[in-house]
């Protein structure tokens, strides 16, 4: 009875290092568990987007959530026979089945840094990644004064 593995790939895509003028979030609108399946899947779609039209040196990708939260399952036994091997509900601390990241209402899932001609395509991708998560979102957009 072990953690299962984290299905994230890459917590952090694009260029790091480079200072980017406008930051855009996507904030969860409700308080839920997002699976770390689906937490995946949503950074596929948009990392595909992004690097297909700015290139790996055009922005930054960040999964802001980590999915400690271990699910587990309890197997009842059913079928004929099931009676006489089956313990019911006692001692049901269930087997791991997954991961899932707890996420807050207003809290950011994902953060795209991106400058003022790419901004079009970050807000896209971020609209993709909202298809494949089970929440609805909005998307927050952040101007980076501080950077010249």
């Amino acid at each position: 009875k072990m953690t299962p593995n984290v299905k994230v790939v890459r917590f952090d895509t694009g260029d790091a290092s480079k200072d980017f003028k406008y930051t855009l979030n996507l904030l969860s609108k409700s308080d839920l568990q997002i699976r770390d399946n689906a937490l995946e899947s949503a950074r596929q779609t948009s990392n595909k987007l992004l690097e297909t039209h700015l290139g790996l040196n055009g922005f930054h990708l960040k999964v802001k959530v980590y999915p400690y939260h271990v699910l587990r399952e309890h197997a009842l036994a059913s079928g004929a026979g099931a009676d006489r091997f089956s313990s019911g509900m006692a001692h049901s601390f269930g087997k791991p089945i997954g991961l899932a990241a707890r996420v807050k209402k207003g809290q950011a899932i994902f953060q795209v840094s991106v400058d003022r001609q790419n901004l079009e395509v970050a807000k896209q991708a971020l609209e993709r990644a909202s298809k494949k998560l089970p929440c609805s979102c909005t998307i927050q957009f952040t101007d980076n004064k501080n950077i010249k």
